[in-house]
């Protein structure tokens, strides 16, 4: 039996304390028959949390192991930011080291596990390589609410991740790797 790809729709109120950016966003994201859920809540906050200067996702979504998850190009066509989701491998990082001018991943994986390999296979730039986790409970409690239409506020302040849904509130911090 063949599964499909299901379409979520996010409208989402996004104060984000941090950048001073308060803004609604209105977007549609694939679940790919692969993804869990907790990998596409972490692709979903991570876009919120780095949405502006004509942030997409892949076009070619999972099915291209060579494209970011999601980027944002630079003025001269190039790539400004390019970000991760999970614990991509450091090959992939060291050629987004390359051609991005910053890196970013969001995983909601073991990061220690990310940050060795990292340093073990001598990534380009790596210390500039910016690494941020959520807590797989945290993503568990927001799977409960997902539905295919999707209608959140989301505040970011301080480290601390708080998404609204309905009279539900789920909150978690997003932790920062060096």
């Amino acid at each position: 039996m063949k599964t499909t790809t299901t379409l979520y729709r996010f409208q989402i109120e996004l104060s984000d304390v941090q950048r001073s950016v308060y803004d609604t966003l209105d977007f549609r994201v694939a679940q790919h028959p692969s993804e869990t859920p907790a990998y596409m809540l972490t692709r979903i906050i991570a876009f919120a949390l780095n949405s502006g200067a004509n942030l997409s996702f892949s076009p070619s979504g999972l099915s291209d192991p060579d494209s970011p998850a999601m980027s944002s190009p630079d003025d001269m066509g190039g790539v400004k930011l390019w970000i991760e989701i999970g614990n991509p491998s450091a090959r992939k990082l060291h050629k987004a080291a390359k051609a991005a001018k910053s890196v970013r991943v969001y995983t909601y994986k073991n990061a220690e596990n990310l940050l060795s390999e990292i340093l073990r296979e001598k990534v380009f730039r790596a210390s500039e390589i910016e690494i941020f986790s959520l807590s797989d409970k945290f993503l568990s409690e927001v799977t409960l609410s997902l539905e295919r239409d999707n209608r959140w506020g989301l505040l970011f302040n301080d480290g601390v991740i708080t998404i609204q849904v309905g009279d539900r509130s789920y909150c978690g911090e997003l932790s920062r790797h060096l």
